[in-house]
């Protein structure tokens, strides 16, 4: 049976499949970027930057046709479907636009003795992209954007259940005249993107997806001595410490939890309110979870439409039912109709419950009463993820004061669903190790070469 497979999660029909890749096509893969990169790392960034703005272009101008296939992969509804789209259209553009600057020579003021010095950033050669379900085309372009503005190459492994949208990105870049071997897409197994990884002509490798498969790409690409960059799972806080508007701070936790139907890694999750708003908040904040609906997602209006699979909506069921069965309490939700999940409001989760330390991949939020700030910052840090993070507080002061003690990649004060092509992305702890978006994302995969003149 083939690894790669669109199956409609709206439906559980199968409508595809797609033979992986042969031990031949892979060796081809790599000769080919690799023997693109020779002449891709030589063009002017002007050049590179011709060719990403084309790509953003045809996102542009075939989004519908892009976002309908991405909501039959993976059951995301249509309109984030668009969004993600035009999402990733701002991406390569962003990089377009600023890769002269990306690649800028940085002068080195020296301390003593004549000539000059400075770092000039070149790149590193092919590189292997390894990408998830969730946002089919915006984790590409963050990958492949900048990546290609600075030179390198890229060879990219799908999720399985993504092989259409897949190939209409590899499409796009060939429609765009990318040069042979520039951007290539593989049909490649776990076994055979480890060899990948192994191989002495690939440069480096970026991951986005879980905790299991980064441990996994990390011991490869740690045994070959390859750079590795992992974007992984989150179970970010979403801190309510004071607001003049609950309305509009419960409107915004709902939106920060069901984006992408709960299937975001730096989604909301755990929501953490202090002692006089707690009963206020859980009352509105579980009315407006109810009053979304899972639908059809090829629908204009949905909101809410299946989980990426069966499977992914069993596995859910199982840790709300776990959670539940270990003393939290069960608010509203916690059903399931196929790959279909209400959206689920929990509480009294307590640290010796499985669930205080798991993510939840769904629409299913925990919400925690604390006494104050300290203790909300001591719940949002006691995990052992750290990607992004939430504050809702109209304490100026504190809202500094709280951001910096938030062990996170991200802090967003007042505000969600503020992601932007120029605001780096990525966390720390097992939530990863390098960053995506801005100027920050060209720098993973560069040699900061050091040029100096005497």
């Amino acid at each position: 049976m083939t690894q790669y497979a669109v199956t409609n999660p709206a439906t559980g029909q199968q409508v595809a499949s797609y033979p992986v890749a042969t031990v031949d096509e892979v060796e081809d893969a790599i000769s080919r970027v690799h023997r693109a990169h020779r002449t891709w790392a030589r063009e002017t960034a002007p050049q590179r930057a011709d060719l990403v703005r084309r790509v953003a272009q045809l996102h542009r101008d075939r989004r519908e046709e892009l976002a309908d296939v991405i909501v039959r992969e993976m059951g995301k509804p249509r309109a984030a479907a668009l969004e993600e789209v035009d999402f990733s259209a701002d991406i390569y553009e962003y990089y377009a636009d600023n890769a002269e600057e990306i690649l800028r020579d940085r002068p080195i003021t020296l301390l003593g003795g004549s000539g000059s010095a400075l770092v000039r950033r070149s790149s590193l050669g092919p590189l292997l992209g390894i990408m998830p379900w969730n946002f089919p085309y915006y984790q590409v372009a963050r990958f492949a954007g900048p990546n290609l503005v600075v030179g390198n190459t890229i060879l990219l492994k799908h999720a399985p259940q993504c092989p259409e949208s897949a190939a209409l990105i590899a499409e796009l870049f060939t429609a765009a005249g990318a040069p042979d071997g520039v951007y290539v897409d593989i049909r490649a197994t776990n076994e055979q993107a480890a060899d990948i990884i192994a191989d002495p002509r690939i440069q480096g490798v970026s991951l986005t997806g879980s905790e299991r498969a980064g441990t996994a790409v990390a011991e490869v690409a740690g045994r070959h001595l390859k750079k590795v960059a992992l974007e992984l799972g989150g179970s970010d806080p979403f801190i309510v410490l004071s607001t003049d508007d609950l309305d509009a701070c419960v409107e915004a936790a709902v939106a920060a939890r069901l984006d992408n139907s709960g299937q975001s890694c730096n989604g909301a999750k755990r929501f953490i309110v202090v002692e006089d708003l707690y009963d206020d908040f859980l009352e509105k904040f579980t009315a407006a979870m109810t009053a979304v609906t899972p639908a059809d997602p090829t629908t204009d209006e949905a909101e809410l439409g299946p989980l990426s699979s069966l499977a992914a909506a069993e596995r859910l069921q199982d840790q709300v039912d776990r959670a539940v069965s270990q003393g939290a309490t069960l608010v509203a939700g916690g059903t399931r109709e196929g790959a279909f999940f209400s959206p689920t409001v929990l509480t009294g989760v307590t640290r010796d419950n499985d669930a205080y330390r798991e993510e939840f991949f769904g629409p299913v939020a925990a919400v925690y009463r604390v006494a104050d700030e300290d203790g909300a910052v001591e719940v949002a840090n006691d995990t052992a993820f750290g990607l992004g993070s939430y504050l809702f507080t109209t304490d100026s002061a504190q809202a500094e004061r709280v951001a910096d003690r938030i062990e996170a990649g991200m802090v967003f004060v007042n505000v969600v669903g503020a992601d932007s092509p120029e605001l780096p992305f990525g966390g720390i702890k097992r939530s990863g190790t390098s960053r995506e978006l801005g100027t920050l994302a060209a720098e993973e995969f560069v040699n900061h070469k050091l040029i100096r003149i005497g």
